[in-house]
């Protein structure tokens, strides 16, 4: 990143030292609860970044901070997902059984680690964790409002066969700003394997934008 940009991760309940917290399964309470907590901390230029369902969490956030204390960030950073008005194609599978559901989220999203399932003490800790971000995903319903008027960057796996390129292009839609897609390789995880190239592409973004707000 930019020598002048700190970055922050918003740990959730149920994350990382917090797993023994119950994690969020609803989408509107996340962000009632995260936008009065973080709010202290905007009070210069500041961008969000979202992976995945983080993408709906980071898009939502930006919206309810805009809504609530009207607050809009330099950037919005999305990946791994598509454009939250259009709607899921594929069939709900939060409420399925546990080894259903482990095998059917493994379909979708290029499968867990096979050292991962098979070390059972680890996988009663992810499964709640995995089942409530999936419930916040599938039970998101999408509201029309103003367009945001920062830009927004979008990136996505080429061979990521749970969302495809017109679904991600779609993201341009929610910006009156500028707007940008990039496609790297890899799956859904793409951000494991094309680690550097993404870096360097929110670095470049977050240097534009800087020297936008500083003309």
């Amino acid at each position: 990143m930019p020598q002048n940009v700190e970055v922050c991760r918003i740990r959730l309940p149920g994350r990382e030292n917090r797993f023994r917290e119950v994690p969020f399964a609803e989408l509107s309470s996340l962000v009632t609860v995260l936008a009065p907590v973080l709010k202290p901390y905007l009070s210069m230029p500041y961008a969000f970044f979202g992976h995945s369902v983080g993408a709906l969490v980071a898009f939502e956030l930006v919206r309810q901070l805009r809504k609530q204390y009207g607050l809009v960030p330099a950037h919005l950073f999305v990946s791994g997902r598509g454009a939250p008005q259009i709607p899921d194609p594929d069939p709900p599978i939060h409420q399925l059984p546990d080894a259903e559901f482990m095998e059917e989220l493994g379909r979708r999203y290029d499968g867990i680690p096979e050292a991962v399932r098979q070390n059972a003490e680890l996988m009663e800790v992810l499964r709640p964790i995995l089942r409530a971000d999936v419930t916040l995903s599938e039970s998101y319903r999408y509201t029309d409002e103003t367009r945001l008027a920062c830009p927004i960057s979008c990136f996505g796996g080429l061979q990521d066969r749970s969302t495809k390129f017109e679904e991600l292009n779609a993201w341009r839609a929610q910006t009156s700003g500028a707007f940008k897609l990039r496609m790297f390789p890899g799956d859904h995880f793409f951000m494991q394997s094309a680690r550097k190239h993404l870096l360097r592409a929110l670095a470049e973004d977050l240097k534009d934008t800087l020297r936008e707000i500083n003309r």
